[in-house]
């Protein structure tokens, strides 16, 4: 039996108030009410019934009803009943349907309003805060404005959309910049996290996004897709480099960014406190766009190492200083942009590495091959740089050098796949002799000259890997026989056991 209730339009207007005053919608604010009126319902009837009130509305009126669900065994004799009881009141139900008791209009007293009122508000709150976290998450990336509404420790509170509050951590800021309380500022959204204490929205304006961010806002081809910006390396605040690509063949994607006597480069430079910016012209060649990042310097010669994503650049002896920057500043960012390694030398300077290079290999095919001078320089200048390449290449390779007939190439073969079993037992020898952890044998970005470099250090555990930088890692192995990242995930492997013991037993 439904019991008639009285219409209740001055809840209708509290929830549209309500939903108003919160920016959320009007429906999430009559749930809530109908949430901390059924929890009212509970504390009166008790709480073991299942009570559950309905709003219309239209009208405000309020329902409130006890729920029984129809069920083969009991288990909760104050929610369930069976079905052959059930049966004595309707023969029509069945199992799973519910049994639905209207409750009369309930008169709150003090407890049950108090109850009522604090569900409603923590509900409204989660309302609040999943609608905020539905509006900002989308806009991820965006260049947001705002107010900076307090300092906390150096972090700002921003107010962004009016309503928002948003952080923006010290070490997030440009480097010298300060903001007091009342500044406009504007900021990269960084990220939009949903926790339980409401969505938690982090800003940046430190980030090499935010400088593309900047440039979107300032040239249309980029907004539009016509220009692609492939890659940003920054120092905040002092140096950045952004490199840009055009769809369009007939447009200049560097003079676009750069603008009409510079116009658009400059309102981002304003934005970054001056930050000094070079647009570079991206190219699908590795050494045409290390060139472009290069300039204005004058590159001589460039000598790419695919393998080890390692490039020679040759440079005036007067441009060297310069290419490099002050700290090695400007050549950082050249690395970070275009993704490799990048070693500078004069002519003079490549001259000498290249008669160290050329005299480390002689001596190499001299005592691994046990031949002359003679023949050594032979397999120089037909290109051969380690014994690797004498033992694997096809014979007719070798045959093909003035000098070698098939007995000469077969013997030269021989010796060279004969010293690299040697040299891998040896390896393996001291290896083991310096007790270097099966876990480390096992990483595979370790190669046998690499793990015997790891024993002269005298790394042999995991603990002593983890304790490793990555730039020290890199030294001890070689900077050609591993890059930065990959050093990064080494260690980062080599740590992982110590959040393993952390973690709580069960």
């Amino acid at each position: 039996m439904q019991i008639a209730t009285l219409p209740r339009p001055e809840l209708i207007q509290m929830a549209e108030m309500l939903a108003r005053d919160k920016g959320i919608d009007k429906d999430a604010v009559l749930k809530a009410m109908e949430e901390g009126i059924s929890k009212a319902g509970r504390s009166k009837y008790g709480p073991e019934y299942d009570i559950r009130t309905t709003i219309d509305p239209a009208t405000g009126a309020i329902q409130m009803a006890r729920y029984i669900t129809i069920v083969e065994a009991v288990e909760d004799e104050f929610r369930q009943i069976s079905l052959a009881d059930a049966r004595l009141k309707d023969k029509l139900v069945h199992l799973g349907d519910e049994i639905v008791d209207s409750l009369p209009p309930m008169d709150f007293g003090r407890i049950a309003a108090m109850t009522a009122k604090q569900v409603i508000t923590q509900k409204v709150r989660e309302a609040e805060r999943l609608q905020q976290y539905e509006e900002m998450k989308d806009k991820k990336g965006q260049i947001v404005s705002g107010i900076v509404k307090r300092a906390e420790a150096g972090n700002l509170i921003v107010e962004i959309m009016g309503h928002v509050e948003a952080l923006l951590r010290r070490d997030e800021l440009i480097p010298r910049e300060a903001y007091r309380v009342g500044d406009r500022i504007r900021a990269l959204l960084l990220d939009v996290r949903s926790e339980l204490k409401g969505p938690q929205i982090f800003l940046t304006r430190s980030h090499p996004q935010f400088l593309a961010a900047l440039f979107a806002a300032e040239v249309p081809e980029i907004y539009d897709g016509t220009i692609e910006v492939k890659g940003v390396a920054r120092d905040p605040g002092s140096r950045a480099k952004i490199a840009v690509h055009s769809k369009d063949s007939s447009l200049d994607a560097r003079g676009a960014c750069i603008g009409m006597r510079g116009v658009r480069v400059q309102a981002v430079v304003a934005e970054l406190q001056g930050e000094k910016i070079d647009v570079v012209q991206w190219s699908a060649d590795p050494a045409t766009f290390i060139v472009n990042a290069l300039a204005p310097n004058e590159v001589l010669k460039i000598v790419i190492d695919e393998d080890a994503k390692n490039v020679e650049v040759v440079l005036k002896e007067d441009q060297l200083s310069l290419a490099i920057g002050r700290r090695g500043q400007n050549i950082r960012l050249v690395s970070q942009l275009t993704g490799w390694h990048i070693d500078m030398m004069t002519e003079t300077q490549e001259s000498e590495h290249r008669q160290a290079e050329t005299k480390e290999r002689l001596d190499l095919f001299m005592s691994a091959l046990d031949i002359d001078d003679m023949m050594a320089h032979l397999l120089i200048q037909e290109g051969f740089a380690t014994i690797e390449d004498i033992a694997f290449i096809e014979l007719d390779e070798l045959t093909g050098i003035q000098g070698f007939d098939e007995a000469i190439a077969a013997e030269l073969q021989n010796r060279a796949k004969a010293y690299l079993v040697a040299r891998e037992d040896d390896l393996t020898k001291k290896i083991e002799k310096a007790k270097v952890s099966k876990d480390i044998q096992s990483m595979k970005e370790f190669t046998l000259e690499m793990l015997a470099k790891l024993a002269d250090a005298k790394i042999r555990t995991l603990d002593d890997l983890a304790d490793l930088a990555s730039d020290e890692l890199r030294d001890i192995v070689g900077e050609k026989n591993m890059d930065a990242e990959t050093a990064d995930a080494v260690i980062m492997k080599a740590r992982e056991h110590w959040f393993d013991n952390e973690a709580p037993k069960a």
